[in-house]
């Protein structure tokens, strides 16, 4: 239960930072300058086509020798980076990846008179996005941040090659210390079951909510 917890966290903090991430890359790809857009289409492009446990590694040992190589240049100590820390800053940056394209895509769907409507208007670029793109956006990207949620809390099991205690890592501890593999690995499968049910559940009635007032697709028909 513990090392559910820890996933959990881990699956949390990697989704909020790769939201943000999501939403800078996604404006940045749309609205930014040719250097952004390319920057950001290598980005993109680099993290959907390496696989994720190379990136793990990569990121979690290069990534934190890189910061103590960048502190003791600058006169400071080394400092111990926490792995809760480290893997909310991987799976986050992986996450960010993925989120930009899913945004990006629902930026897209927009229809544009809507947003020429809020600049005709005189709307600043900040309410703009408060009251009209964020809300319009939500029913097209819920569906594809749903999926990198669930990603994301299937992917802290990567983590465990690193030594972070989480939900694998403590499930093969738990195995080869008692040899009851059936047990612990049934257990972990169905803990992991469970939250995908119950996150179900909870993004459901986030995409009712965010698809109030349009008609439902039985309407449509």
């Amino acid at each position: 239960m513990v090392g559910l917890l820890h996933s959990i966290e881990i699956a949390l903090g990697a989704t909020c930072l790769g939201l943000l991430i999501g939403t800078g890359g996604a404006y940045g790809k749309l609205y930014g300058g040719p250097v952004v857009r390319d920057l950001l289409a290598v980005y993109t492009t680099v993290v959907r086509a390496v696989p994720e446990l190379v990136l793990i590694l990569l990121l979690y040992y290069a990534g934190t020798d890189l910061i103590n190589q960048l502190l003791t240049a600058m006169g400071y100590q080394h400092v111990d980076i926490s792995g809760l820390a480290a893997g909310i800053f991987v799976l986050g940056f992986v996450q960010g990846a993925y989120s930009t394209e899913v945004i990006r895509g629902a930026i897209l769907s927009i229809p544009q008179g809507q947003i020429e409507a809020a600049r005709a208007y005189g709307m600043p670029p900040s309410l703009l996005l408060r009251r009209i793109t964020l809300p319009a956006m939500l029913p097209f990207a819920i569906p594809g941040l749903a999926n990198l949620w669930l990603i994301a809390t299937k992917d802290t099991a990567l983590l465990a090659v690193v030594g972070f205690f989480e939900l694998t890592l403590a499930t093969r501890q738990a195995a080869g210390v008692t040899k009851a593999y059936l047990t612990f690995y049934v257990a972990a499968g169905a803990l992991y079951l469970l939250l995908s049910l119950f996150s179900n559940l909870i993004i459901g009635r986030v995409e009712v909510w965010s698809r109030r007032g349009m008609p439902s697709v039985k309407e449509a028909r």
